[in-house]
């Protein structure tokens, strides 16, 4: 029966040239992305491919060993698809085609006392055709991971060389990565977990920024760029992003597990030069969201302005002072804020001052902490009121 199968096969192998065409045209019919492919890509390389893996079968058929170097130029052409971005089904689609286009040629061409070595014939070409597919599917997902790895890092690279000043075009344009105009910088830690959590390397940790990586994916307009380091895990996110900070805000709360609760520090750059300082911002901000007990969440400078403003540097100075601007229109409330804390807290003695009746100074003081978001009934919101007055006031002066 051997002899027989053989033979059939043998007398196949005259017709290879059909048969790749068949199997070329069969596979642009039934896969629209090789149809797409250039023209002699088609024509040459396509076809070539087709008449090796025909012939290779035939010739097994007919006794032939099984050779590696046979898997060769189907591992090439695996690496050459996955490098153009063809999808890895419809690739062992093309191989499946093939095999059935062999069996089409097979029956048809079986005389009547060869019918009994189909079956032999069938299981020869299944065990052919998965040792191709699993070369082929090895090989194709060797070049997607390298591919990946690259795209991977040159992301970290943009996004180190953006958080440090230095220029990041270059590498952009080269792998393909879109660059913003200005960025929605993040600065994230693992609440609870030190303070060195966001830049160590646990499983949990891994897991969760993983998670968050592919919940941000299609923020804004460009791709989010990642960069874990020794300072903790950066996140830039093109500047419109930052009108989708509820969804930000439920991506990271849903995200903490055995890492704790993650907590962002957000900070807005006005282009790219001054991501650097963005970074550092957020940084800060996050470092005193955690402090302070916050729940998981992104928080920008107004969540933790006045504890921001008495803890470092004074860059913040602006941002106090500019809590009362909502108040420019309305003097008689910066004049009762001001009574207000000039009488102690003291309701009666701030109306007594003002002319008015309690109950003004109490409907007064609720519509400042409405327009401002800083109550000045409140030990925090008096704070801030107070170094906001006294910001304004020396701004004044100068």
């Amino acid at each position: 029966m051997r002899q027989v199968a053989a033979d059939l096969a043998a007398r196949c192998e005259g017709q290879v040239n059909r048969l790749a065409r068949e199997l070329t045209q069969r596979r642009f019919a039934a896969i629209p992305e090789y149809a797409d492919l250039p023209a002699d890509m088609r024509d040459v390389e396509i076809a070539a491919t087709a008449r090796h893996a025909i012939r290779r079968f035939l010739r097994s058929a007919e006794g032939a060993p099984a050779d590696e170097d046979d898997l060769r130029l189907f591992r090439e052409r695996a690496a050459q698809r996955a490098e153009e971005g063809m999808p890895l089904a419809n690739l062992l689609a093309s191989y499946y085609i093939g095999a059935e286009v062999v069996w089409d040629a097979l029956v048809a061409e079986a005389r009547p006392d060869e019918l009994a070595a189909l079956p032999m014939l069938a299981r020869l070409q299944l065990r052919g055709t998965n040792r191709v597919v699993v070369a082929v599917t090895e090989a194709y997902q060797a070049e997607r991971a390298a591919i990946l790895d690259e795209r991977r890092e040159a992301v970290r690279e943009v996004a180190r060389a953006l958080l440090a000043g230095e220029p990041a075009r270059a590498t952009a344009d080269r792998f393909g990565i879109p660059l913003a105009d200005a960025y929605l910088v993040l600065h994230l830690r693992f609440a609870g977990a030190g303070a060195g959590a966001a830049a160590g390397a646990g499983i949990a940790e891994r897991r969760v920024l993983r998670r968050i990586r592919a919940g941000l994916e299609g923020f804004g307009e460009g791709a989010p760029l990642l960069l874990r380091d020794e300072r903790g895990v950066h996140v830039l996110l093109p500047s419109a992003a930052a009108e989708r900070l509820p969804e930000l805000e439920r991506l990271l709360s849903g995200a903490g597990t055995a890492a704790g609760p993650v907590i962002a520090g957000a900070a807005r750059s006005e282009g790219t030069a001054d991501v650097p300082d963005a970074s550092r911002r957020a940084a800060r901000i996050a470092g005193i969201a955690e402090a302070a007990g916050r729940p998981a969440g992104v928080y920008e400078l107004g969540d933790v302005l006045l504890d921001y403003h008495l803890t470092g540097p004074g860059d913040s100075g602006p941002a106090v002072a500019a809590v009362l601007d909502p108040l420019g229109a309305r003097p008689e409330l910066l004049a009762t804020l001001r009574a207000f804390l000039d009488a102690d807290m003291d309701r009666r003695r701030a109306a007594a001052a003002l002319a008015v009746h309690p109950n003004t100074v109490d409907n007064r003081l609720a519509r400042i902490a409405r327009l401002t978001g800083a109550d000045p009934r409140t030990t925090r919101g008096v704070l801030l009121c107070a170094a906001a007055l006294t910001l304004r006031g020396r701004d004044r002066r100068a």
